[in-house]
């Protein structure tokens, strides 16, 4: 039976979603539900339904019993916080969403924060929304902007000081925006596919080039979450990344 990878420790490597390609299912055992099947290879898994729609506080608990220990979840921040609201006044949403997902325990390794690119880094705004995050949730917690702005001085000061890492993406649209940035405690890759967004596969000496870098910092907690899962293509990717990083 296929067991759960011997990456190196502090890489959390997976995917966005535990679907599983049909072509890719003899890597994984044949029993249990898909979360199950997937979380014995691989050791995280980002939630990005969490985005679209709520999900009940026992559907949290279910996932976080049907996983080993060691196992984490990153959950994507929804939607009507980053995109509708903009980051004002959302307190009562954060709530109702830390409310669900802290059922999660042990196994939510991160939260993720995802801009639109129309979102400018405005100081007050920013500071206000982290600040409120911060009083209610003290754990890893990522960002990943897509407006030029968000590169200024001050915005790269309020991360480090709210302890918040900038995702590193591929691709981006921001100058340098694939490596990891804003506080130093956590690296997190986001790869959504190159150069079709979220359709293609990697090339190889590009995973073996991701490897290397992983591999460089062996000390800072980090994740690497493949997201070109349009075409099935994340799945072989993560697997093919495991093996080079076993090797």
């Amino acid at each position: 039976m296929p067991t759960q990878s011997t990456s190196p420790s502090r890489v959390y490597l997976g995917c966005a979603g535990w679907s599983l390609p049909r072509e890719q299912w003899p890597a994984f055992p044949v029993e249990g539900t898909h979360l199950q099947r997937y979380s014995a290879r691989f050791s995280a898994v980002e939630i990005n339904s969490s985005f679209y729609r709520a999900h009940r506080p026992a559907t949290y608990a279910k996932w976080a019993d049907s996983v080993a220990p060691g196992f984490r979840f990153s959950v994507k921040v929804p939607r009507q916080i980053t995109h509708e609201r903009r980051l004002i006044d959302c307190e009562g949403w954060v709530d109702e969403f830390l409310g669900q997902c802290s059922q999660l325990g042990e196994k939510l390794g991160c939260l993720l924060v995802q801009l639109p690119p129309s979102l400018a880094f405005d100081d007050a705004v920013a500071r206000a929304f982290f600040t409120a995050l911060r009083d209610r949730y003290q754990g890893p917690t990522v960002l990943e902007p897509r407006h030029p702005s968000w590169l200024a001085p001050q915005a790269m000061a309020l991360l480090q000081a709210e302890r918040i890492g900038r995702v590193a993406a591929d691709p981006s649209p921001l100058p340098d925006g694939d490596q990891p940035a804003g506080w130093p405690g956590i690296r997190y890759y986001r790869l959504h596919g190159s150069p079709r967004i979220y359709y293609s596969p990697y090339e190889d000496a590009w995973l073996a080039h991701l490897a290397e870098q992983l591999k460089a910092d062996p000390h800072t907690p980090t994740w690497c979450i493949f997201d070109n899962t349009a075409s099935g293509a994340a799945t072989a990717d993560a697997l093919r990344l495991m093996k080079l990083l076993r090797d």
